[in-house]
């Protein structure tokens, strides 16, 4: 999967809402998806960097998030 960037920056910097709703009643923090974000900014995009569960935060929380309009 390819990650835009600069969709993935506005994600964390002006729909962090949308984040902290995402991990509502889970046993994951926002934070933690916001760490995996800034990760992936910090090394272009590049997925294969990712551990299994960082891999298993950015599919569950992220993708989704990055695949729908913001609201």
């Amino acid at each position: 999967m390819y990650v835009d960037l600069d969709q993935l920056r506005n994600l964390i910097t002006k729909r962090s809402a949308e984040i902290d709703q995402s991990v509502a009643g889970t046993n994951y923090l926002a934070r933690t998806v916001i760490g995996v974000a800034t990760y992936l900014l910090d090394n272009e995009g590049d997925l294969d960097l990712l551990t299994t569960r960082q891999r298993a935060t950015f599919d569950q929380f992220l993708a989704p998030l990055l695949r729908e309009p913001p609201r």
